[in-house]
């Protein structure tokens, strides 16, 4: 049983601390859908997704009122979508995001994932397909994200996944170019994709998961700085250790009260519970940030020499905390750094201490990787492919999950100030110290070999 301090301590998370389980994910396996009709195929998948998904928001709703911990996003992930589309055209592809869309509308989620493919050794045609549709199909849907997953630690990085990948990105952002490309932010290239990742874009019901798998993300930035404020008033000298042990202790209580959450939800659904994600993603609001951590942890200009090391605190931190408050920890479990959705790292770019360069070196220590940057209008595919290759590169070779969401804006230059509103937040336009000059090392094509230790387990 919770302690009555634990009880107190949780109550606290959520009335002043801003904790909330930031989303519940239903994941559906669609692979009984795939049809060489294109027809049976989009009514088959709007069908069941209606079906089985079309309960989980009231669920929500009642467990969030029952324990008063809000549950800010109810989504769904579906297998990946590439799987249905051998054989078919991009145009039956976008019809399958359409209706993908149309699904996730009806039964009143807000987001669903899992347009993705995993190219890291090789491309299908289906796979090919969804990528090439990746344009169309992002911009002509509200609520659908895509992922791709284009290298991993026992196969390496596949290159010509990674060009074909950026060439459709830039044609994304001109296509929603009057949304200033907004329709990249719903896209993420991978390495190292986990398979039950609640939270988007990347959420996906990927290979070796369950017809049906309730996952939970929960967040709790607000949570985590306010205990490191508490434990420094009381003990100014506080060392690192001892914050990272304030850190663990926080992390536990927060996964706990989520696995409570997502394992009721998925009671009430009659589906088995998946993993429960602690990783700290934050929203653009004051109080919600994963940058206000690092500046209460000492670094108060973002960026300084120092930060790296601040993130890889965190991150360790809140992983071990996670890891012994439950078995059933998945998914990324860390710390984010989407810069558009933390008001702290957005506002650290804007001042110029806070570079693409800096951000690049935290990403090989933090759960994700470059996360929701704005790039100039002009940037080539050759450099985006730059971008990704090494962020993939980083990935497998520490043996954790890098990702690139990055999102070029139409016409806009260094420096600009671009406002996507609600989560996905807003920044300044960030231009990467060298912009040009691997054009011919990206354009070789084929494959990044595997590291050598992937080789020898």
């Amino acid at each position: 049983m919770l302690a009555r301090q634990d009880v107190l301590s949780t109550l606290r998370m959520v009335r002043e601390e801003n904790l909330d389980v930031r989303t519940v994910t239903l994941g559906l396996n669609l692979n009984c859908c795939a049809s060489r009709d294109p027809e049976a195929l989009v009514s088959a998948v709007r069908a069941r997704i209606v079906s089985l998904a079309g309960d989980l928001v009231r669920q929500c709703d009642e467990v969030a009122a029952r324990y008063g911990l809000p549950i800010v996003n109810k989504r769904v992930a579906v297998s990946p979508a590439s799987i249905l589309l051998e054989g078919h055209t991009t145009a039956t592809a976008v019809r399958l995001a359409q209706a993908m869309d149309q699904a996730a509308a009806e039964v009143q989620v807000d987001l669903i994932g899992g347009f993705s493919a995993f190219v890291q050794k090789g491309m299908t045609p289906g796979e090919g397909t969804l990528i090439d549709a990746l344009p169309e199909a992002l911009t002509n849907t509200k609520r659908v994200c895509a992922s791709i997953n284009v290298g991993s630690t026992r196969a390496g990085v596949n290159v010509d996944a990674v060009r074909r990948v950026s060439a459709r990105l830039l044609e994304a952002a001109q296509a929603s170019r009057a949304q200033r490309g907004f329709a990249c932010a719903k896209l993420v290239v991978f390495a190292n994709m986990p398979e039950d990742n609640p939270f988007m874009a990347g959420a996906v019901l990927g290979p070796g998961e369950a017809e049906r798998v309730v996952n939970v993300g929960v967040s709790g930035p607000g949570v985590v700085k306010r205990a490191i404020d508490r434990l420094l008033r009381s003990d100014p000298q506080a060392t690192l250790d001892e914050l990272a042990e304030e850190i663990k202790h926080t992390a536990f209580r927060v996964t706990r009260t989520g696995e409570l959450i997502g394992r009721e939800v998925a009671d009430r659904l009659g589906v088995p519970f998946g993993v429960v994600d602690l990783s700290l993603a934050p929203t653009p609001r004051v109080g919600d940030s994963v940058g206000e951590i690092y500046q209460s942890l000492g670094v108060e200009k973002l960026g300084a020499p120092g930060t790296t090391a601040a993130v890889m605190l965190l991150n360790d931190a809140v992983k071990k905390g996670g890891a012994f408050a439950s078995s059933a920890v998945g998914g990324l479990s860390g710390a984010f750094i989407p810069v558009m959705e933390d008001h702290a790292l957005s506002q650290a770019v804007t001042e110029g201490t806070l570079t693409l360069e800096k951000l690049e070196a935290m990403t090989a220590v933090c759960s994700v990787g470059l996360d929701m940057i704005l790039l100039p209008g002009d940037i080539s595919a050759e450099s985006i492919s730059g971008l990704i290759l090494d962020e993939a590169v980083i990935g497998i070779a520490n043996r954790k999950t890098t990702g690139v969401r990055v999102i070029p804006v139409p016409g806009a230059k260094a420096g600009e100030f671009v406002d996507f509103g609600g989560l996905f937040g807003s920044g300044t336009v960030m231009r990467p110290a060298c912009m040009e000059g691997a054009a011919a090392f990206v354009r070789r094509g084929g494959h990044i070999p595997a590291p050598i230790h992937s080789l020898t387990n």
